[in-house]
């Protein structure tokens, strides 16, 4: 029996909106194909103003309600849906900071930094492999898992106030326990340590002034 391929399937509109159902009303070339759509025929919907065009190859339905996180629908349908939102952006994406971070962290795997990629303005890439125990989701898009997160954002020397109350509202929410990132701490440790020895020092150096001066 002959199996229908992606140029030869019906169009199913029905298949169609449930992709884009999930992905706040997105879906990309590739999964309207599997839908039984092709270029010409999402062509002829973007005139009749079924679909919009938001950037190469990623569409929306254009009657879709307005999701919460449709940027970042956009940029990890852009990574082939291999991305995961990490550092400051899954701080914000779990609540763990208040601090919008002026570009969306997507970490994407390791074997993918020998390809040349045309990154969307205002997207920071990191590159390295996240195992499916150290992802989550937050509504439409994955996100790395809180303690991946910490990990990360030390890694990356992220500002360490942000990371230390981060951090703190994490084990007060019981998402980590206290100690179990060690790493995390020696970051911190290492941070705020050198804070106090200068203030001491500071402190030192203008009591020695005030003496001199008495």
């Amino acid at each position: 029996m002959r199996t229908l391929t992606r140029t030869t399937r019906k169009p199913d509109w029905n298949r169609l909106y449930e992709c884009g159902a999930v992905q706040e009303g997105h879906f990309t070339t590739a999964q309207a194909a599997e839908a039984g759509y092709s270029p010409q025929l999402l062509a002829k919907y973007l005139g009749n103003q079924r679909v919009m065009r938001i950037r190469r190859g990623i569409y929306r339905l254009v009657h879709f309600p307005a999701g919460e996180h449709e940027d970042l629908v956009v940029v990890w349908l852009w990574t082939e849906r291999t991305g995961v939102f990490s550092h400051e952006t899954a701080l914000a994406l779990h609540g763990l900071s208040d601090v919008l971070p002026a570009r969306v962290h997507t970490t994407l795997p390791a074997g993918w930094t020998q390809r040349r990629l045309r990154v969307p303005r205002g997207v920071q890439l990191h590159f390295a492999d996240v195992g499916d125990h150290e992802r989550a989701w937050v509504g439409a898009v994955p996100v790395t898992a809180v303690a991946r997160t910490l990990l990360d954002c030390a890694a990356g020397r992220v500002a360490p106030d942000l990371v230390r109350d981060a951090l703190e509202a994490a084990v007060r929410r019981g998402l980590v326990v206290r100690g179990a990132l060690p790493v995390v701490d020696a970051y911190l440790n290492e941070f705020f340590s050198s804070v106090r020895r200068k203030a001491g020092a500071r402190l030192r150096t203008s009591s020695r002034r005030v003496s001199r001066s008495g």
